[in-house]
Order: structure tokens, then C-alpha cells, then sequence
């Protein structure tokens, strides 16, 4: 395993505190915890926070600032934080409008914020949640009872954080963040996996003329394994099964083309390439287009594709302001 890190004990913490030092003017880590808080805290307004197995990089810290998340707190690499420094990252931003939590699907992360979320309640700070759900390669995996959320996540921070950042209610905030949810699809393959600092090999092996095809974000398996093809090729199945789960047909859409963590953009640029004609071809307006490393698997190499159907709305939202070290708008 070659990785450039000081300990597999460490490499959370220090890349927090990295990820900080990087954005002193507009983050801080609290003292509990690898937590992530803005470093001016956000008043009179409802507060996002969301979490998750580090090796998820830039998700989660990297999309706190303004317009975005107030908290994010990181566990160790693919594991859910504890119900106990979620509690402090709620804690930390709370103000009298609530907090609300965006939390993927996976069972350990569901449990977890629903314990931090009852642990808030007893300390009288309202706080409530959302689950997002968006990927639609697998409908239950090992780690999951229904669909996995994946980089469609971090649409649901931007539009759900917009929305808090105008001063709506907790209920408000919850119901726009559950309209992205209910319209955001996203598939992911990988050509090569990745290996967890704690493990010390990769979680699954593929021979060079191999892929998989529907990989969840912490090397789940997919729903087929097969022989690599052309970018173009491997595209389209990944929209083909994107756009057969809802009606994207005459929407304008956000396309996001994710890179997981060791995809170069020379690649991800060959793919919007097609994901753009592919879409025009099927009648969807492209309103903007996101291409990088927002949902990341450490150095997996492969891509995800999300497409979120727009109303004025979630238009508008998705258009303001965000600061973070992340996304800027």
C-alpha cells in the first residue's frame, strides 16, 4: 500500500485539520471530534449538517460555508461518525430556527443521526432530517435497506443550504430538501478500486480489462461486472438507467459528472462530451453542468453521473450564493 499519510491512526484528524488550515477565515474544527463548523456560526436561521465515513473528499467538509452546510462531521474512512460527535456538530450550529441533518442511505449513518438527532431533542434544540437516496444502480445493498445516497448528496446540500440561508422555516427547509431528493438520480461505475488506509489492500479486484458497473461510493458491488468499453458506451448505460427511473424528457436538468477520487479530467471532460449530445438526443435541457471530485471513493477510479430535474424553485436555489472551500457559486 503506498499512500502519503503519517499513520492510519492519524489521517482523519489530519486531513480535518488540513482541510481547516486551508480555510481559516471560514472553518474551524471543534475540540470533539473530527467536525467540521463554519467559523463565524450562522443565527436566526435553520443550520444543515451532514456527516459520513471520511475518504468521501471534498464531501462532507469541504461543502460547509455560506449557502451550503453549518456542521459536517467526519467518522473514520467508510464508517459512520458516532451518534455522539454527530450530537456535538448539531450542538454547535444550532440556533432557534433548528437544525436539519442530510444523511445518505446507509444503515450505520441512518441509526447514528437518528440517536444524535433524539439526544438534540432532549437538550430541547429542534432538529429533523432528511435521507437521501439517490443512486439507481442497486434497490438494497449490504449496507443499505433500500437505494444507496451518493454525489446526488451534495445537490441537496447546495439547494437545501440556499433555502436556509433566506431565512425559511425548519419545515420549509425539510421540504425542499426532500423535493431534490425526490428528483435526483445518479449512477456509478469504477475500473479500479480503492484501498482503505486501515485495510492496507484494495476492497475488490478487477483485471485490467474489467469493470463495475453500479459501484457504491465505499467500493459496493455493482450490478454487473464486465469487459471495459468506450467512455461513450459506458456512458450511456449509466444514463440509459438514470433516465428509465424518472421522466427527465423536456426538464431541465444539473448535470454532474463525478469523478471517484482518481479519474483524471481529461476523462471526465470525454464523458460530458457525450452526456451532453446523449442528452439533447433524449430531449433534456441541460440548465448547468458540474464536472470534478465532489463524491469521492479515496483513489477509486471510475465516475458517477447525477441528473436533478429542476423547477423555478430548486432553479433559483441552485443559482445563489455559496461559499465554500468546495463549491462557490
Amino acid at each position: 500500500m503506498k499512500k502519503l499519510i503519517n499513520g492510519v491512526e492519524s489521517v482523519e484528524e489530519q486531513m480535518i485539520l488540513g482541510l481547516v488550515k486551508s480555510a481559516p477565515d471560514k472553518l474551524r474544527k471543534l475540540d470533539e471530534g473530527n467536525v467540521v463548523v463554519r467559523a463565524q456560526k450562522k443565527e436566526g436561521k435553520v443550520a444543515l449538517v451532514s456527516g459520513g465515513g471520511s475518504g468521501h473528499e471534498p464531501a462532507h467538509g469541504g461543502f460547509v460555508g455560506e449557502g451550503m452546510l453549518d456542521a459536517a462531521v467526519a467518522g473514520a474512512v467508510f464508517t459512520s461518525p458516532t451518534p455522539d460527535k454527530i450530537f456535538a456538530g448539531i450542538q454547535a450550529v444550532a440556533t432557534d430556527k433548528g437544525v436539519l441533518c442530510v444523511v445518505k442511505n446507509y444503515t450505520g449513518d441512518v441509526m447514528n443521526f437518528e440517536m444524535a438527532i433524539d439526544m438534540a431533542k432532549d437538550e430541547d434544540i429542534e432538529a429533523d432530517y432528511v435521507v437521501v437516496n439517490d443512486d439507481v444502480a442497486v434497490k438494497d445493498s449490504l449496507y443499505t435497506t433500500g437505494r444507496r445516497g451518493v454525489a446526488g448528496t451534495v445537490l441537496v446540500h447546495k439547494i437545501a443550504g440556499a433555502k436556509a440561508e433566506q431565512g425559511a422555516s425548519l419545515p420549509e427547509v425539510k421540504a425542499v430538501a426532500e423535493k431534490v431528493i425526490a428528483n435526483v438520480r445518479t449512477m456509478g461505475m469504477a475500473i479500479s478500486p480503492c484501498t482503505v488506509p486501515a485495510a492496507g489492500k484494495p476492497g475488490f479486484e478487477l483485471a485490467e480489462d474489467e469493470v463495475e458497473i453500479g459501484i457504491g461510493i465505499h467500493g459496493e458491488p455493482g450490478t454487473t461486472r464486465e469487459k471495459l468499453s468506450t467512455a461513450d458506451e459506458t456512458a450511456k448505460k449509466l444514463l440509459d438507467k438514470i433516465l428509465a427511473d424518472i421522466d427527465f424528457k423536456g426538464q431541465e436538468v444539473v448535470v454532474m459528472v463525478n469523478g471517484m477520487g482518481a479519474t483524471p479530467l481529461m476523462e471526465l471532460y470525454v464523458i460530458n462530451n457525450f452526456v451532453q449530445d446523449y442528452l439533447k438526443e433524449q430531449g433534456v435541457k441541460v440548465y448547468d453542468t458540474m464536472v470534478g471530485n465532489y463524491m469521492t471513493s479515496i483513489e477509486m477510479a471510475g465516475f458517477s453521473l447525477t441528473l436533478l430535474r429542476l423547477d423555478d424553485e430548486m432553479k433559483a436555489l441552485y443559482d445563489a450564493k455559496a461559499d465554500t472551500p468546495a463549491l462557490k457559486r
